[in-house]
């Protein structure tokens, strides 16, 4: 039986690319699922037998191999755009779950190198196919680190991007939200006076063929 662990603990154990292989939109979500037993140890390719093996150790249970339905590992990769194919439409933007994609509208959009994850989210949505990934230059590995190429220090400012990202799409939801409520709160009293008015005139006409001979 896993003995009982906070998400916390099983969250500074992945990568954090928030890549969505596990099956769970975020690295968090993940580790929320492992905590509370609806998800297995082995499903992050990113993080791989490291990941696996500091879960399984963490957990109190049996080391198994990823699971390949979920994908395979690979040495970290970064996102590169080939900027003179890149036509502006910022859905790559839209998708990258770190915002390591700078650009706007209709202009040349970049991929901060050193922000990026591999996640490889920003590359289906592309309509033109103008990202590919390559391999990441290696950093010169040493004890401290969890994973192949992700340090302590890329994993924690990933997470503190990806939550900073999540804050600023709930923000904006709920300001839409409320514009909508109060455009629909709006209407309602227009037609609420537009009701009155149409009322009162009937009233005033039925009042004039009353005082009729």
């Amino acid at each position: 039986m896993p003995r009982a662990v906070h998400i916390d603990a099983i969250d500074a154990w992945l990568p954090q690319t928030q890549c969505t292989q596990c099956g769970y939109p975020n690295c968090r979500a993940y580790a929320q699922a492992v905590a509370e037993r609806h998800a297995d140890i082995n499903q992050c390719p990113p993080g791989g037998d490291p990941t696996i093996h500091g879960l399984a150790v963490l957990l109190g249970i049996d080391v198994k191999p990823l699971d390949p339905s979920f994908g395979r590992h690979h040495a970290r990769r970064v996102a590169i755009i080939d900027e003179s194919r890149c036509i502006g439409c910022t859905l790559c933007i839209q998708a990258c779950p770190v915002d390591a994609i700078v650009g706007a509208a209709k202009q040349m959009h970049t991929v901060i190198e050193a922000e990026c994850t591999g996640c490889e989210l920003c590359v289906s949505p592309c309509p033109v196919d103008c990202i590919d990934l390559h391999a990441a230059v290696e950093a010169t590995p040493n004890g401290n680190w969890r994973w192949p190429n992700y340090s302590p220090a890329e994993t924690e400012r990933a997470r503190r991007r990806t939550a900073a990202r999540l804050q600023r799409l709930a923000t904006q939801q709920a300001q839409r939200d409320a514009h909508r409520k109060a455009r629909r709160l709006a209407q309602q009293r227009h037609r609420q006076e537009i009701k009155q008015e149409i009322q009162a005139a009937v009233a005033r006409v039925r009042a004039r063929r009353a005082k009729r001979p």
